[in-house]
């Protein structure tokens, strides 16, 4: 099998400021016309998780009520996978071209969490009008803007 490399172009930070993704400055350059994106996708290394037991984890009892007791990993967000990448829309609060920094609302990763990539969001390519989902989540959130006022707690069992 053919091996290949991933460099991080950035990192996460959470602190007292905000929540932002702060570029390497040689990545900056590449922030060239991202305003007027109002979300972006994010991708970024689970690498908390990147050991070779969380690796070859391929299926799990589910952490989701109401959903079938066994889930591939391929069925869950969940951080132990085969490749730990994850990919979050995040809403872009500002972006300070200057400095390589994205503002962003919130994202679901940790201080410091190397981030991979980043895509806009453009509902002609990330949307999907009418998504199939199995029964057991059907009743979370149609998109993540009412996401944050759901209650997330009742649909986990954690």
């Amino acid at each position: 099998m053919e091996q290949f490399t991933v460099k991080p172009i950035g990192k996460v930070c959470v602190d007292d400021n905000g929540t932002r993704l702060e570029l390497d400055k040689e990545y900056i350059p590449a922030l060239t016309n991202l305003e007027g994106f109002g979300y972006i996708n994010v991708l970024w290394w689970f690498d908390q998780c990147d050991q070779s037991d969380a690796r070859s984890k391929l299926i799990e009892k589910s952490p989701y009520k109401n959903s079938p007791e066994m889930l591939g990993t391929f069925a869950t967000r969940s951080p132990e996978r085969p490749n730990p990448i994850a990919l979050s829309c995040s809403y872009v609060t500002y972006i300070d071209s200057q400095n390589g920094i994205i503002g962003l609302a919130y994202i679901d990763a940790e201080n410091g969490t190397p981030v991979l990539d980043i895509k806009p969001y453009t509902p002609s390519l990330d949307r999907v009008e009418h998504p199939s989902v199995p029964e057991w989540c059907s009743h979370w959130p149609k998109n993540v803007e009412d996401s944050g006022d759901f209650d997330w707690s009742a649909v986990f069992n954690f």
